[in-house]
């Protein structure tokens, strides 16, 4: 593809083109309502910027450490299912769109094609996202396989222990793609702090846990000892009517006080949300829409052009608010406000005609 795409609203246009309406509708739909994934964007539109002036800030970098990984930015690739239904390579061209750009693909464990396959395409710093499908024994076996295969972070999602009802592609009868390994969803629902104990155990490397939605259960994870909390109600796709991210983000940094890493999803369009995420005091941030939308729109280069168009994004922004580097943001340059848009999966691009693209 010859297309010099200079924004992500081009790249999500062209997604569209290239998709179907069943993963269109998979990729943009939240659950139910759609209210948890409304209020996700609502969340970071109604935090407005406190600039500083006559500040030096000719050289700026937006490097950042996770885990001790060097990222190039503070946005990773969210793990996500069935990607091979946005283009052919599946997850192994957002992982190595990820090691060619410099951050991280946390790889789910419901997507295509297999785990060792997926490792192969980075040879650089790659997580491993985790759903619970079987007993014990199932697990053990899956983590030797994560551990052999050289991911060097475990991600255990803990906010889905139902299937949820996804309304936009259930009305146009969408057929779900078949896994290679069959699933029993009921699993997930057995899963406890004291199973998440013995997978800890069993992996003995860093780990993270995503979905914590309270201060309560943030508390509870670092307690026990999990090296990052990740903030997430899934971007508004499991509990419909729940906050929005960054409404329940400051309760989970009060409740960890650095004694983890936090990362956040749900919502994130622009480098501005980046900025607002971390002056709360989140240490990155995960992409989840955007990522489908490179990858739908032109594969591994699609997917790295999203980043980029990110990346300057955040770039000018911090320019414009008066810092150098991620050390010298603070709450002090953010600040409520009003929403001027009404939310949805798309109004972070007021030039879409209509406001939205079915």
């Amino acid at each position: 593809m010859d297309v010099e795409f200079l924004t992500n609203q081009e790249i999500l246009e062209q997604a569209r083109k290239n998709l179907e309406q069943g993963p269109w509708d998979y990729l943009v739909g939240g659950v139910e309502s759609e209210t948890t994934m409304k209020r996700n964007r609502l969340a970071f539109d109604k935090i407005a910027f406190r600039p500083r002036v006559l500040i030096d800030v000719s050289e700026i970098d937006t490097g950042v450490t996770l885990l001790g990984n060097k990222l190039r930015m503070p946005v990773i690739l969210a793990p996500m299912g069935s990607l091979q239904v946005f283009t052919p390579k599946g997850a192994s061209a957002a992982t190595k769109a990820a090691g060619d750009f410099g951050t991280i693909h946390v790889v789910s464990s419901v997507t295509e094609p297999n785990l060792e396959e997926i490792a192969e395409t980075n040879q650089t710093n790659k997580m491993y996202q985790l759903y619970i499908h079987g007993d014990w024994g199932w697990v053990k076996e899956k983590i030797a396989r994560i551990k052999n295969a050289g991911y060097t972070a475990l991600c255990i999602t803990v906010d889905s222990a139902y299937i949820t009802r996804r309304e936009r592609p259930m009305l146009i009868r969408y057929k779900w793609p078949t896994q290679k390994e069959p699933i029993d969803p009921i699993w997930r629902s057995y899963v406890t702090w004291d199973f998440l104990d013995k997978i800890k155990k069993e992996w003995g490397k860093s780990i993270l846990v995503k979905g914590i939605m309270t201060g309560e259960d943030a508390k509870i994870a670092v307690d026990r000892g999990v090296d990052v909390v990740w903030a997430s109600n899934h971007g508004g796709r499991q509990l419909d009517h729940g906050q929005g991210s960054m409404e329940f983000l400051p309760e989970i940094v009060d409740a960890v006080q650095s004694k983890a890493e936090i990362i956040l999803d749900g919502g994130v369009l622009r480098g501005t949300d980046v900025i607002k995420a971390l002056a709360i005091g989140a240490n990155a941030v995960a992409i989840g829409k955007l990522q489908g939308w490179g990858l739908a729109a032109n594969g591994t280069k699609g997917l790295i052009r999203t980043l980029e168009i990110l990346e300057d994004e955040i770039k000018i922004a911090m320019g414009l608010l008066g810092i150098t580097n991620f050390a010298q943001l603070s709450p002090s340059y953010i600040c409520k406000s009003d929403a001027v848009n009404l939310p949805n999966e798309m109004s972070s691009w007021p030039h879409i005609p209509g406001g939205q693209i079915r």
